[in-house]
């Protein structure tokens, strides 16, 4: 089986690049050697070094592939346009010069939909017009990293921005040419947003170009979604637990993959409080072995 299975930074709590929390970026590449993974995200551009030799250098003294990276800006806010271009071609450049195959766009947390993530008849939509907007928006972004960089593009559902909910992610996909977009498929998020995972892979098997490998606890995703808990706090309480001890069937997902013939990258992410009281490299270990005790 041809499926090679990373991490990402995320893991370490590392959500934003110029977050004082952050460990250092050789630490975390060094503990996800010892956790038992060959391969890593970037992580925020400007968190791992942009200069290419230094970056080489490390990923090389502790045998990672760099994998991928992500693109968690405001698509939604057409105010932030030259924000969203800059990380992007800045995340193209960093990701070409190590020979990293996956460009993952997400569109970062907005106020309108902090507090229905995970309520899909709730949560404010967008008008035709600002929707539109928002779709060209991606669909710029995508073809850039396709066309210009050679990259696999895919888009990515989160809790609490304007691409979360199914029918959202199923209607851009309608509307954008899968020539340059794929999805990157997260099964935490697609559980987290009230859908059931493995369902979705089922009917979009053939589009899914990478995939984030994130559990939800359902305690806690009852109690976040009841008191309208904000994105990160539920982080902090937990709400993305390790692997196998959530919602998400994990089995059920390799199967498919298997049966689908998936190759390539799988990336753990468990989203954490980097101030928290649980031990990201531990965790990590955790996952990985979870993943191989299922036959990973």
């Amino acid at each position: 089986m041809s499926i090679n299975i990373g991490n990402a930074p995320c893991s370490w709590g590392v959500e934003f690049a110029d977050d004082p929390r952050n460990p250092q970026w050789r630490q975390v590449l060094k503990e996800n050697s010892e956790a038992g993974y060959g391969g890593i995200e970037l992580g925020p551009v400007g968190f791992m070094p942009e200069e290419p030799t230094e970056l080489g250098e490390a990923l090389e003294e502790f045998g990672q592939a760099l994998i991928g990276g992500v693109i968690f800006r405001p698509f939604h806010d057409a105010a932030a346009w030259n924000d969203v271009m800059d990380a992007s071609v800045r995340t193209c450049k960093a990701l070409t010069a190590h020979g990293a195959k996956h460009l993952v766009l997400i569109d970062s947390i907005s106020d309108r939909r902090a507090a229905t993530a995970g309520r899909a008849s709730e949560a404010e939509q967008m008008s035709t017009n600002e929707w539109n907007a928002f779709r060209d928006r991606i669909a710029t972004i995508a073809k850039m990293g396709s066309e210009e960089y050679g990259l696999t593009v895919g888009i990515h559902a989160h809790a609490a921005g304007f691409m979360d909910f199914e029918p959202e992610l199923e209607r851009l996909l309608d509307e954008v040419d899968e020539s340059f977009l794929k999805i990157c498929f997260d099964t935490g998020h697609h559980s987290y947003a009230g859908f059931d995972p493995v369902a979705f892979m089922e009917r979009h098997i053939k589009r899914i170009s990478y995939m984030h490998f994130k559990d939800i606890n359902p305690t806690v995703k009852a109690d976040v979604i009841a008191k309208r808990t904000d994105f990160y706090d539920a982080c902090g309480q937990g709400i993305f637990s390790k692997l196998g001890d959530g919602d998400v069937d994990f089995p059920a997902v390799r199967k498919l993959l298997v049966d689908n013939g998936f190759t390539g990258w799988c990336t753990v992410e468990q989203d954490c409080d980097p101030t928290g009281h649980t031990s990201p490299v531990d965790d990590a270990r955790y996952n990985r072995e979870y993943l191989q005790s299922i036959g990973f």
